[in-house]
């Protein structure tokens, strides 16, 4: 499983940004895929998640601000990300696993990862 995350760069606050994951070596409409992101200095934290039968979720932090959606024929998932602010400065990372797990989404809980697209939000 590959999985290509991109367009990240330097934006105001207030843009907005759409993030990219291609995956290959498997089919995004029937896998968990998230989005984390790590801020310099800390560890990574939930972004979002999106999974056939459930739907999507999102940290509180960027809720009603961001959405995570798929191309199924293109199999990459996208993070559009709006009303962006200094704190979501970080590296954006996408993940996936095959199947849902009780009380997900903690970094540990998914094994393959995208190399991660710096986002940066000046003031």
């Amino acid at each position: 499983v590959q999985l290509q995350a991109s367009g990240g760069g330097l934006v105001q606050a207030g843009d907005s940004l759409r993030l990219s994951c291609a995956v290959s070596g498997r089919t995004v409409s029937t896998s968990v895929m998230a989005w984390f992101r790590q801020a310099a200095g800390k560890g990574r934290e939930f972004v979002a998640v999106m999974e056939r039968s459930r739907g999507t979720s999102y940290a509180g932090s960027v809720k009603d601000r961001f959405t995570i959606s798929r191309d199924n024929a293109k199999n990459t998932v996208y993070l559009e990300m709006n009303s962006l602010k200094p704190e979501d400065t970080a590296v954006y990372y996408c993940a996936s696993r095959l199947h849902w797990i009780v009380n997900c989404c903690r970094p540990p809980d998914f094994v393959s990862w995208g190399q991660g697209t710096q986002v940066t939000v000046s003031s």
